[in-house]
């Protein structure tokens, strides 16, 4: 018989087991100990999940723990991040049990049964290590890795690093022979992070030496799903309140209150009429018909008036024109300047005389009015001077004026400062190809009413990659074939950079990888 102390200053008397039995019985007494009544709900279990890996991230390890502690029906990874504290802690005993709670919450979580074999092997029990790390390469099934980021886990298992825990088990029990096995098998599964590590315990089980045992991280944690955690903060459906109107000058106060004290004497100034904003949008006036080609696209006539909302950086308008919403190219559009700001005594008096309806009414016939003059004012101005409109059809449309006659380096310098492209890679065409051979005299022949349409294409005008040579600050030499041999002062040709610390590139002829602190850069201009 033997007895186990609990937290709650009890005595349980216990028969003596042996192996898995004796570790399952203390896996139940060890949940019924921190676990009470299931009356948590999943927003408080979140809630102090959170709480408890922010602490590990302010090192405040202790305190993580006792917030764990708390959780009443932990899951099998809050079971997992309690061993890793416990395992921070040097505190063995707790830590198995807190794993052994993880493999029964969930049987598949092979970093928890490596997680526990590493616990076996710092107390020294071989067998268990062993076949905690068996059952972590059986949950591997044949794949080289396991990615625990999707689960809220930044770690990544490898099966090389399982396979040399095994192997090092297996020395420890003297088992060379089958230590050198599994190392061999290690080399099918390594993978670039994990090189260096298989040679040097292979070169140990030749020598008969022990190697460094490969460990998890123990700081790093599952945590809560982030989106699941975002849901935990207070939102504010019905917004605030805000002041549209009030007599009062910079009144921004909104909410429950008495009423607010009034001016005595009224505004020291008329008010801008509310009028004057029911006309959302910059006003313009249509100079090209525009014939729309999808639904998002709005009809409109030269001489009609839109009001632009937004202007977008592919140079088309969202535009309100009857009441109706939709896109016209920007170069289509020309703005229309309506002075209101200087006539303000003027709307006060008319403001008195007549209702707000009929004041929109004069407001929208003045508006057209003057479009209509302006309109004019430019169809005069068209036919007097001497120039001509040339659509371009591209990505988008748009329009440029030039003068008739013009060269084709003045059309294409106005067309390329217009697409913020080079001129040699921009493609005029109309019945055909048009470049600085072209007679432009036929083309601007066949403009109709000063008007010309043209398409445009364009080609991607691309740098060629400078070439990165390096020099040898030591001397390499390695019996692995896609490793690159030089010598200290040898030139190489950079090919690419594998990652931080290995770079591929060429040098005498021969092309591999080699490491980066063996080199160093030549500037440009060196020889």
């Amino acid at each position: 018989m033997c007895y186990l102390y609990t937290p709650t200053m009890t005595f349980i008397t216990l028969p003596l087991l042996n192996g898995t039995n004796q570790r399952n019985f203390l896996t139940v007494v060890y949940s019924s100990v921190y676990s009470k009544p299931a009356n948590m709900s999943f927003v408080d279990t979140l809630r102090q999940w959170d709480e408890a890996v922010t602490c590990v991230n302010r090192q405040d390890f202790s305190k993580a723990l006792e917030i764990f502690l708390g959780i009443q029906e932990p899951n099998s990874k809050i079971y997992f991040d309690i061993g890793c504290l416990h395992l921070l802690d040097q505190d063995f005993d707790a830590a198995e049990k807190a794993f052994d709670c993880s493999i029964r919450k969930d049987e598949h979580l092979a970093i928890a049964f490596f997680q526990r074999g590493i616990t076996f092997y710092k107390k020294k029990r071989y067998e268990e290590s062993l076949a905690d790390f068996q059952k972590t390469f059986k949950t591997l099934r044949g794949n080289q890795l396991i990615d625990y980021k999707a689960l809220g886990l930044r770690y990544i298992l490898y099966a090389c690093d399982v396979l040399h825990n095994m192997a090092l088990v297996e020395a420890e029990l003297g088992n060379w022979e089958k230590a050198q096995e599994h190392l061999t098998k290690a080399l099918n599964y390594k993978t670039e992070a994990r090189f260096n590590i298989i040679d040097k315990a292979l070169q140990s089980i030749l020598k008969q030496k022990l190697f460094k045992l490969v460990e998890f991280q123990s700081k790093e944690m599952f945590k809560p799903n982030k989106h699941y955690v975002a849901e935990l903060e207070k939102k504010d459906y019905l917004g605030k309140a805000k002041v549209v109107a009030s007599v009062v000058p910079q009144d921004e106060f909104s909410g429950f209150a008495p009423l607010q004290p009034q001016v005595q004497d009224g505004p020291t100034r008329p008010k801008e009429p509310e009028v004057l904003r029911v006309l959302e949008g910059e006003p313009h006036t249509v100079l090209f018909e525009f014939i729309p080609e999808t639904s998002d696209e709005l009809a409109v006539v030269p001489g009609n008036i839109v009001f632009v909302l937004q202007k977008g950086a592919d140079n088309w308008a969202n535009v309100v024109f009857n009441e109706r919403r939709g896109l016209v190219p920007y170069n289509y559009l020309e703005r229309l300047e309506i002075s209101l700001a200087s006539n303000k005594n003027k709307v006060s008096i008319y403001l008195s005389l007549f209702s707000i309806v009929e004041v929109l009414r004069c407001l929208i016939l003045a508006v057209i009015l003057s479009s209509f003059i302006s309109s004019h004012h430019f169809q005069e101005k068209q036919s007097t001077d001497n120039s001509c409109i040339v659509k371009v059809h591209f990505n988008f449309n748009f329009v440029v004026s030039v003068p008739c006659g013009s060269p084709y380096t003045m059309l294409i310098e106005k067309i390329s400062r217009k697409l913020n492209l080079p001129s040699s890679a921009i493609t005029l065409s109309e019945q055909s190809v048009i470049s600085a051979n072209t007679e432009m005299e036929e083309l601007w022949s066949r403009a109709s009413g000063g008007r010309v349409t043209l398409w445009c294409n364009t080609k991607e005008v691309r740098e060629q990659p400078s070439i990165i040579h390096l020099v040898a600050l030591h001397s390499y030499e390695s019996s692995n074939p896609e490793d690159l041999n030089f010598q200290q002062g040898d030139k190489i040709k950079l090919l690419s950079k594998i990652n931080q610390d290995w770079l591929e590139g060429q040098c005498n002829g021969n092309t591999g990888i080699f490491p980066a602190s063996f080199v160093e850069e030549v500037p440009a201009n060196g020889q």
